[in-house]
Formats: C-alpha cells, sequence, structure tokens
C-alpha cells in the first residue's frame, strides 16, 4: 500500500502569473488585465464574428474581428478590446498594411459589439459606450447572453432593445445585414 503525501490540499488553485497571452486594454497608459469571457460570452462573440465576419467579406465592405485591441483617438490614453469589431475599407482601406509590431489597430471600428460576462459591470460598460462613440464608433451592440436580447445603441441616449424573436439589421453600418436575434444564440442554454 503506497502513502499518501501528509501535504494539505489547497482550496483554490493560485492563478498563473500574467503573461503576454493576458488580454488586456491600455487605460491612461497601464496595462488592465481583462477578466477572461464567460464561455457562452465567448460562443455568441464567436457567431456574431462569423456572421458579421461572412457579410462583410461577400460584400467586400472591410473586415471584422475578435478581442482585436483598438487605440482609440480620445484625450486620455485608451486601447479597447471590444468582442467583435467591423472596420470598413473606407476606414482602413483594403491592402493597407497593418503592421506584425503594432499591438492595437490605429483605426476606429463603425461597429463594436460587447457580450455581456457575469464579470462584467454597468458602470465599466457604460464608460465603455461613451468613449466609443466619442472616438467615432457608430454603432455599439450589446448582448446580453442570460436574456437572449441585444440592445443597439446609435448614440448613448438613442437605444432599442430586441429580443429572441426579433431581427437585428445592420443599419447604415452594415447596410443590408439582416438576421434573426435568435441566430446570435446557442441553441442549449440554461434557464
Amino acid at each position: 500500500m503506497s502513502s499518501l503525501s501528509a501535504d494539505p490540499i489547497p482550496l483554490a488553485i493560485p492563478s498563473p502569473p500574467a503573461s503576454a497571452d493576458n488580454l488586456f486594454e491600455i487605460i491612461d497608459g497601464r496595462r488592465v488585465e481583462l477578466p477572461p469571457m464567460s464561455i457562452i460570452a465567448s460562443l455568441i462573440a464567436s457567431q456574431v464574428l462569423r456572421l458579421v465576419g461572412d457579410f462583410v467579406e461577400a460584400k467586400t465592405l472591410g473586415r471584422a474581428v475578435m478581442e482585436g485591441l483598438f487605440h482609440l483617438p480620445l484625450p486620455v490614453d485608451r486601447n479597447r478590446r471590444p468582442d467583435v469589431a467591423y472596420v470598413s475599407f473606407q476606414r482602413w482601406p483594403r491592402g493597407r498594411p497593418i503592421h506584425v509590431r503594432d499591438n492595437a489597430w490605429d483605426a476606429v471600428p463603425e461597429l463594436t459589439v460587447e457580450v455581456i460576462s457575469p464579470s462584467d459591470l454597468a458602470e465599466e460598460l457604460m464608460v465603455r459606450l461613451d468613449e466609443y462613440f466619442r472616438a467615432g464608433v457608430h454603432t455599439v451592440w450589446v448582448i446580453y447572453p442570460a436574456l437572449r436580447t441585444v440592445f443597439v445603441y446609435d448614440s448613448l441616449t438613442s437605444v432599442r432593445g430586441l429580443a429572441s424573436g426579433d431581427e437585428i439589421d445592420g443599419g447604415t453600418v452594415l447596410p443590408g445585414f439582416r438576421q434573426p436575434v435568435s441566430s446570435f444564440f446557442p441553441e442549449a442554454q440554461d434557464a
């Protein structure tokens, strides 16, 4: 019979040290680590990226990216990382290089998407939306997985809510884009 170690079993596994792989934003010159998205938020962001990305690629409109870091042209130092973003070829011409060493993209997306995870705070979300609009973002989609709803912001004061049975359109940012809101959400979900 083998003997077991008398060392106590830790109640919590320590977090791994910060690495270059951790997602972060730059706030007032400081690197701020982002908590990981929940798995449902990751699945939804991936689905939105696929739907928007396929649309903009088919129409040769621009690029859609997931968790890309963007340098926002604001009076304060901000590099934000929306869950999904769309940048048109009008804002970043097709063929214009993106340098390998650039950490943040010096482009302002027309559309940003934030998928809410349990760790997200309402006040932080509203600060982020304010910064997006001041930087020149036209539209922000805020997706609430547990509610299966999308709030479409055209400004901080112009917002409409869409439920799972509704259809979302791309407005002036993605003309012709139309999808059932339900297409953003995975089939299986807790009640």
